[in-house]
């Protein structure tokens, strides 16, 4: 992880000045919710489908969690599920612990964490991507367009063979949001690129098949891909290993994955789930919270990409500019990336 801004991601400290300032980017904040002072707090995560390990979505909210931790010596507690049925009983777990702030990780959070929210209206929660509208509630949406955007200009420099690739976790709109921005990404610096584009399945299960996103990604390498990009949590594991084992790139997504293999991964795109945990931590324990929902793009450092010493001799002086300059298009309006989820297509 590095700076909360739109530079690239240069280590892996969490800025903290920064996240203070990040609640001026607020939006929707319709509620508050007394929060406890710093001895009282009793936090806790609930991962999705994965686990805390899987070097991805989950991951980078362990880490925010356990800055959080080191940062201010309160513990906190966690849980990793294995199957869906899992997600509610856990929650309520949680609640009747009298946890609180309980930061459920993963749309498919979103019916437990309303229906235990409801249950237990005077303990504060936080979901990532999947809005809750209850008034100890907070909403945390990410700008993955944005980010994927960046990181398709990338992977379009970087290609000699003008074909990359794109493979995504379980089939459904968020994902379709990572490969549009993607896509959009490529083809503003190669207008005739030809992307390759899959996804791994249709259930919770897609996100954890490394075997299966090797195979994909071998079979876009096949057809000339020479950088794959991936959003498949877990899976997007094997699609790395194959990007090292064919000699061609990778981009990781999430995490910052470019130590999985030095000089094979690009980049890596960042989605700053470590900060909204050490923020939905730090603003309980500051008697700051609030309810509502908040949405982290390039401007609000919640999306990234990764430059450290396994990537920097991938990408150049060129290269680096290009993406900087965009980013700051972005940021100031100038270049609009495609939502696919605001109208469910991609038009690229």
């Amino acid at each position: 992880m590095g700076k909360l801004n739109a530079k690239p991601c240069m280590s892996e400290d969490i800025n903290v000045k920064k996240l203070l300032t990040m609640g001026t980017a607020l939006a929707g904040l319709a509620f508050s919710v007394a929060g406890a002072m710093a001895a009282e707090i009793k936090p806790a995560v609930l991962y999705d489908l994965g686990g805390r390990f899987d070097k991805s979505f989950n991951e980078a909210a362990y880490t925010g969690a356990e800055k959080f931790k080191e940062d201010n010596g309160v513990e906190y507690r966690d849980f990793e599920i294995q199957n869906d049925s899992q997600r509610e009983q856990a929650l309520r777990n949680f609640a009747k612990r009298g946890m609180s702030p309980i930061v459920a990780i993963g749309f498919s959070q979103a019916n437990a964490v309303e229906k235990v929210a409801k249950e237990f209206p005077d303990l504060q929660f936080a979901i990532v991507d999947m809005v809750v509208d209850l008034p100890n509630v907070r909403s945390i949406l990410f700008k993955e367009h944005e980010g994927s955007y960046v990181v398709g200009m990338l992977a379009a420099m970087a290609s000699e063979t003008g074909k990359v690739g794109f493979v995504g976790g379980m089939d459904i709109p968020l994902i379709s949001k990572f490969a549009c921005g993607y896509k959009q990404g490529v083809m503003s610096v190669n207008a005739d690129a030809e992307i390759f584009e899959n996804m791994t399945g249709t259930t919770g299960a897609a996100w954890n098949d490394p075997v299966k996103g090797g195979e994909l990604a071998k079979s876009q390498f096949d057809r000339g891909a020479d950088v794959v990009y991936h959003a498949a949590g877990g899976t997007g594991i094997g699609v790395l290993q194959a990007a090292a084992d064919a000699g061609k790139l990778g981009i990781g997504v999430d995490s910052n994955q470019n130590a999985l293999h030095p000089g094979s991964v690009l980049t890596s795109m960042l989605k700053r789930v470590d900060i909204a945990v050490y923020q939905a931590f730090e603003d309980a324990q500051n008697d700051a919270w609030s309810s509502g929902f908040e949405v982290l793009g390039l401007k609000e450092g919640g999306v990234d990409w990764a430059l450290d010493d396994n990537n920097a001799e991938l990408v150049n002086d060129e290269m680096k500019a290009a993406v900087e300059l965009a980013s700051q298009k972005i940021i100031s309006g100038e270049i609009e990336v495609h939502d696919y989820m605001s109208d469910q297509s991609c038009p690229f």
